[in-house]
Parts: structure tokens; C-alpha cells; sequence
């Protein structure tokens, strides 16, 4: 009797696992720095324009970007712990009043705490309604915008512009506090005095690389080191230590959270404070910055904020890069004008034409059509350039917000939001 040996069958392949999206890795936002550089130089040649990427054009830009970026910063605070924070306008303006109220009175150290007290205040208040009354996000935050602008304007007429009173005297109205006394800030003097004359060569890549690290050593405000501190802070609190573990499991499953021991509304209300007093001290800045508090002091700047949190992904490391942008783009406005302003089309055309390539090789659905709608703006950038000298200052206004709106249109496919933000949650639900 003859056996017949059949071969092993082979195991059945396991399916491919789905493609997910790529992190960004360091190496990968390093690489994205410095195409960005590459390309501002680029432009910088191709158009003759040297107030593009000299060093006031990064100190102007660094100096915008710290008030945006803690803005931002705070919005994740909140938001990472399932509270929307629309309030974050509301909570610099509080920063940028009491850092005025105080900093006239007791110099620029002080303003910076008080800034600081104003906005975590302001958060707590934005807590009480959203976790303990359980009113609406988005309604609480715009109240509170609403309810500080008017507190602002109130007791500025009644502090601030009050006839005969002190802060008149010492130069106060009912829109802007007396001025206070500068703040310190360092510089590094032979590196920069060393930086400072390779950027003078206008030297492709070299001089604008100079003139970045310039910005960085050369009269840079203490704040602007403690805003940098607080992102990797920020970073290894909620991302490497258990406080920061349980706070996020607030904003993905309050409920599970609460199963294992976690005081969710404890967890929220800190969250909101840290986030009300990283806004104010993002207000306090601004005030420290020209000396004085001043009505709209703020300019959209928590809204801006909140957009640059969003574009981050709710990460430190997205916010500050986004931070960076918008403050670039916000420099561009203040230092160069309409002729800078006139040379970064060029600059957008390029990113644009990028942008279209990359969505033709990604292959999903509609990404047709994006590339198309891309480089038909593309090409109309290049004939604006091409066909004007300048850009009209009413455009050169609103370049921050027409890159917040095209940032966020273009970020919107890769985001991933906390699971249970917005969501209203009463103690005790998983029981």
C-alpha cells in the first residue's frame, strides 16, 4: 500500500494593514525647514528683495510668533482635555490689561505675573461654565470674549482715564494705561556681530541662513526664552508623565478615565487654568512689547492662535510651527510691506506647484482635482507678479488671515482632533 505525501499548504497571506498616515518625524521637519529656507533664498535672488530673510525681518517674525504661539499652546492645553477654548481672544485681552494695570505701577516682572493671573482667570471662569454648568463650548468662549473686551474698556476709562488721577497723570487715557519700563533682553555679542557680517555679503543660503540664527541671539526678550521652555515643557508633561496621561484621557474617554479614578472635572479645570495662563501671558507680551496696554491690543491674535493649534494637530511641535509661519507672515506686514509682500507670491506659486505634485502621487480621490485648483492659482500668483511691482496695502492688512485660511484649508485632510472635545460629560455617566 503506497502513501501519497502532498505537500504542506502554505499558510494564507495576512492582508496588508491599511496605509496610515505618516508622523512627522524630526529628521522629516528638519528636512521641511530648510527646502523652506532653500526656497525663501531662491526668491530672495530671483526678486532682489533682501528685506525677505534678512535678521529684522526674524526678529520682527520671532516677536510675533511667541504671542500666537502661546496663544496656540493654551488652546491645546484645553482642548487635549476635551474643553474647546474659543475664549483664548478673551483671555489675552485679560493678560494684556492686567499686565498694563501692573506694569506701570511695578515694572515689567510683575506685568508678566499679572498677565498671567488675568488669563488663568479667565480659564477658570470658562471652566465653571463648560464643566460645572455644562454650557456649551462655543457659547461660553464667545462670551467670554465678549465679557472681556467690555471689562477691558470699562475699567481702563475707570483706572487708566479717570480725570486728575494718577494714571492720567502719568500719561494714561481711557484706551491705553501709562507706559512702564522696558524689558530686559540679551544678545550674544561676538556671534552676532559674526552673523551680522556674513548676512551683509548676500550670500545665496549662507547669508539668510545667518540671518535666521542672528534673530536668535541678537536682542532677544526673556519671555521668548520662556515661551520656547514652556513648549518642551508642555511636551513632556502631557506627553511623558502620568499627570499628562490622565489629563488626555479626559479629552479621549472621560468616562473610562473616571472608571480607573481619574477626577475628570479636576483634570479640566486644571487644564483650563494652565491654558487661560498661557493666552494672558501671550497678552502680557504684547503689552510688555510697546510698553503700554492699548485697546484691540490683542487683533485676532487668540483667534490666529487657535488656528495654528488646529494646523499643529493638537502637538507643542505643530503649534510652533505653526506659530512660526503665521508670524512670519504677520512680520511680513509690519517690516517689509507691499514690495515683500509682492516678492512672497512667487514664493506661494512655488509651494503651490509642490502642493499639486504631491497630491498627484498620493492617488486618492479628488486629488485630481486639487493639484488642478492649485496650479490654476499658481499660475494666476505668477501673473500678478509678473504684472504689477507692488501689492496694495489693503492686501498687505490681511496677509496673516488669508494664511490662516489656506493653511487650515490645506492641513484639513490630516487631522485628528481628541475624541470626546466639545462633548458636554456629568460625573458619574459611567456608572
Amino acid at each position: 500500500m503506497s502513501t501519497t505525501m502532498s505537500a504542506p499548504k502554505k499558510a494564507p497571506a495576512a492582508p496588508a494593514a491599511p496605509r496610515g498616515k505618516r508622523k512627522l518625524s524630526y529628521p522629516v521637519v528638519l528636512l521641511l525647514i530648510a527646502g523652506g529656507l532653500l526656497l525663501l533664498s531662491l526668491v530672495r535672488v530671483v526678486t532682489g528683495d533682501e528685506q525677505l530673510s534678512n535678521s529684522d525681518q526674524f526678529s520682527s517674525a520671532l516677536g510675533a510668533a511667541v504671542p500666537i504661539g502661546l496663544a496656540g499652546l493654551g488652546g491645546l492645553w484645553a482642548e487635549r482635555a476635551g474643553v474647546i477654548n474659543i475664549g483664548l481672544e478673551g483671555m489675552m485681552m485679560l493678560g494684556t490689561f492686567a499686565a498694563g494695570w501692573m506694569g506701570w505701577q511695578h515694572g515689567p516682572w510683575v506685568a508678566i505675573l499679572a498677565g498671567i493671573i488675568g488669563g488663568a482667570l479667565g480659564g477658570l471662569l470658562h471652566a465653571l461654565a463648560t464643566v460645572t454648568f455644562g454650557v456649551d463650548h462655543i457659547v461660553s468662549g464667545v462670551a467670554l470674549n465678549i465679557l472681556a473686551l467690555g471689562l477691558v474698556r470699562y475699567l481702563a476709562k475707570l483706572w487708566f482715564g479717570a480725570p486728575g488721577s494718577e494714571a492720567a497723570q502719568a500719561g494714561g487715557n481711557d484706551k491705553q494705561s501709562p507706559p512702564m519700563a522696558d524689558m530686559p533682553s540679551f544678545t550674544v555679542p561676538g556671534l552676532a556681530d559674526g552673523l551680522g557680517s556674513i548676512e551683509k555679503h548676500h550670500w545665496f543660503l549662507v547669508s539668510d541662513l545667518a540671518g535666521v540664527l542672528r534673530a536668535l541671539v541678537d536682542d532677544v526678550s526673556w519671555v521668548t526664552v520662556l515661551t520656547a521652555l514652556l513648549f518642551v515643557g508642555s511636551f513632556y508633561v502631557l506627553w511623558r508623565s502620568s499627570f499628562g496621561l490622565r489629563l488626555r484621557s479626559c479629552g479621549e474617554n472621560p468616562v473610562a478615565a473616571e472608571s480607573l479614578g481619574v477626577n475628570v472635572y479636576s483634570y479640566k479645570y486644571a487644564a483650563l487654568a494652565v491654558s487661560g495662563a498661557l493666552a494672558g501671558l501671550g497678552g502680557a507680551f504684547l503689552a510688555v512689547g510697546v510698553h503700554i496696554y492699548q485697546e484691540n491690543q490683542t487683533g485676532g491674535r487668540g483667534y490666529i492662535g487657535l488656528a495654528t493649534m488646529i494646523f499643529g494637530n493638537w502637538r507643542p511641535g505643530g503649534v510652533a510651527m505653526g506659530a512660526g509661519l503665521f508670524g512670519f507672515m504677520d512680520a511680513l506686514r509690519v517690516v517689509g510691506g507691499g514690495t515683500t509682500v509682492h516678492a512672497m507670491l512667487l514664493l506661494m506659486a512655488v509651494l503651490l506647484v509642490g502642493l499639486a505634485v504631491w497630491k498627484l502621487r498620493t492617488g486618492l480621490r479628488g486629488a485630481r482635482i486639487q493639484a488642478a485648483v492649485s496650479l490654476v492659482i499658481a499660475v494666476l500668483l505668477v501673473l500678478w507678479y509678473a504684472l504689477t511691482d507692488t501689492v496694495a496695502l489693503e492686501f498687505v492688512e490681511m496677509t496673516p488671515y488669508v494664511t490662516t485660511l489656506l493653511v487650515l484649508s490645506l492641513a484639513a485632510q490630516r487631522l485628528r482632533a481628541p475624541r470626546a472635545i466639545g462633548k458636554s460629560y456629568r460625573r458619574g455617566e459611567g456608572t
